[in-house]
């Protein structure tokens, strides 16, 4: 059973359809951490960044989750916001090594949560301070720091440090989703 299914079985929802949009700048691990979330035997093996954007759709017996997995290339950005409606919550992920586009990520963060789509909503957000890893990742709290999620008042939010690859860290914030289904179902 997937992390998808498991939270599907947690939030105790029946025949509704969660839109859950996946955010980051590029080679974040956006699209391995979905991939992992999959149930095992719709895996992939082999992860290619993704342009534009894609869907992921993964049916439960009481559940159909759309994942809206954003590319985080510059030029691509700007899609985002036309998801911004549709979306009941958030995984935003930042590549824990890469100190010299944290900066970036907090701005497109700041954007994200200045958008009139999201600004007003209650939507919970999970983060994961993926790539943990690697030699040069910063601790979950530093990125939390750099990223000044203390600011964040009006949403909830959690913060999970991830290994994509090995999946470390998922069940964490499936579980914290899990804890706050009343926000995600508005």
């Amino acid at each position: 059973m997937g992390l998808f299914d498991k939270l599907a079985g947690w939030l105790g929802l029946k025949k509704k359809e969660v839109h859950v949009l996946c955010l980051g700048l590029d080679n974040s691990g956006k699209t391995t951490i979905i991939n992992k979330l999959k149930p095992s035997n719709a895996q992939t093996q082999d992860i290619v960044p993704t342009i534009g954007f894609s869907i992921e759709k993964f049916k439960t017996s009481s559940l159909s989750f759309t994942v809206f997995d954003m590319s985080g290339q510059g030029k691509y950005r700007d899609l985002w916001e036309h998801y911004y409606k549709e979306g009941q919550a958030i995984i935003f992920v930042i590549d824990s090594s890469d100190k010299l586009r944290m900066v970036v990520a907090k701005e497109e963060l700041d954007t994200l949560l200045n958008h009139p789509d999201i600004k007003h909503r209650r939507l919970p957000i999970l983060f994961f301070a993926n790539k943990m890893d690697l030699r040069d990742a910063v601790s979950s709290v530093k990125v939390s720091q750099l990223l000044s999620l203390e600011n964040i008042k009006d949403k909830p939010w959690h913060i999970c440090a991830s290994d994509a690859l090995k999946g470390e860290g998922l069940q964490e914030g499936v579980d914290w989703l899990q804890g706050i289904s009343d926000v995600i179902l508005l």
